[in-house]
């Protein structure tokens, strides 16, 4: 098989001059080595799969705007002095942005380090079954343009995997890793009910932080940047999502009408609000987002999903919390909480 196929022709998606994606992504999808496979063949040309629509793609020399996605140190946030500003901090941050960095969040810096790119690049060369999975790309067969990426993902409900369902390449950074991050997930979920003026065990009893996934993207370095996207605008079919970023950068936040970067810091993860918050009657904003394709060095990111869009709560209605609510209204089979 030629992975470039019919990537030279410059085609959009949507054109019909001898391009046939149905065979086209059936090729690469057999190929089983996903996009890393495409730049380890030496492919020079991008794909005409994964060519987004000019609309879709970011400008070259975007706007410069004054905003700054807002930093939170939640150091000390179990003391009651501290608590009260951190717990402010983050309803603004929540309401204005859907998205902020915090630092001192207490993840050890060793541990966030034992994550290094060269070991994350060997997980996306097994493919693994049931609640380890490796797959290439989410919108390969549903898109007019997938996303430029790789991922692996891990399932857990209340507490880690039992690490004998974890590849042994990556099987102690994994199992402390999620150690760490569930601890800061419970942290949080105690901190956006009580923004809201709600008890700290809101979120928790209702159910909607209940099962988390880990989700490892790797992003190859792309010989045509500016015709694909790592990942296209999106916002997250979750109630909170935790990220860790190496230091290549490439993540951007739809504000105000603007993209604008989040640049990584080292040891700073970036939170953001996903869609289930909208039952705080949109107090909480889930914004978008995407992710920018990178012509040098390769990236990865390390994604906690609380809860994974797979928990059973999608088989749960919700809707506003009610105690929020100006008026209240009954509508269908949705009712306040």
């Amino acid at each position: 098989m030629e992975l470039t196929s019919s990537a030279g022709d410059k085609l959009v998606p949507g054109d019909e001059l001898d391009y046939d994606r149905a065979k086209e992504v059936k090729e690469f999808d057999e190929t089983k080595a996903g996009v890393k496979g495409l730049v380890d063949s030496g492919v020079t040309k991008v794909p005409t799969f994964l060519i987004h629509p000019p609309e879709s793609l970011p400008m070259l020399s975007p706007a410069t705007t004054h905003f700054h996605v807002p930093v939170i140190d939640v150091q000390g946030f179990e003391q009651s002095c501290r608590r009260m500003e951190i717990v402010d901090q983050v309803r603004k941050a929540s309401e204005t942005w859907g998205f902020f960095q915090m630092i001192n969040h207490g993840i050890p810096v060793s541990v966030i380090d034992m994550l290094d790119a060269e070991e994350k690049m060997e997980w996306y060369l097994r493919d693994q079954k049931q609640r380890v999975k490796y797959y290439y790309n989410g919108a390969l067969l549903v898109s007019k343009a997938a996303d430029w990426r790789d991922s692996i993902l891990f399932e857990f409900q209340d507490g880690p995997l039992n690490p004998d369902e974890l590849p042994l390449v990556c099987r102690e950074v994994v199992s402390e890793y999620v150690k760490q991050m569930i601890e800061l997930s419970k942290a949080l979920s105690e901190l956006l009910p009580e923004a809201l003026g709600l008890s700290s065990e809101y979120l928790e009893n209702i159910e909607c932080m209940k099962a988390e996934a880990l989700v490892c993207h790797y992003y190859p370095a792309c010989p045509e940047p500016d015709l694909t996207l790592g990942a296209t605008k999106h916002s997250d079919p979750s109630s909170l999502t935790i990220l860790l970023q190496d230091n290549i950068g490439g993540l951007q936040v739809l504000h105000q009408d603007h993209w604008l970067d989040v640049p990584p810091v080292h040891g700073t993860l970036v939170v953001n609000i996903g869609d289930y918050m909208q039952i705080t009657n949109d107090k909480f904003r889930s914004v978008e987002h995407r992710v920018l394709a990178g012509r040098i060095r390769p990236r990865v990111s390390v994604v906690l999903f609380v809860p994974h869009w797979s928990y059973s709560i999608h088989f749960v209605y919700f809707g506003p919390i009610r105690s929020i609510l100006s008026t209240l209204v009954l509508f269908g089979p949705f009712y306040p909480l």
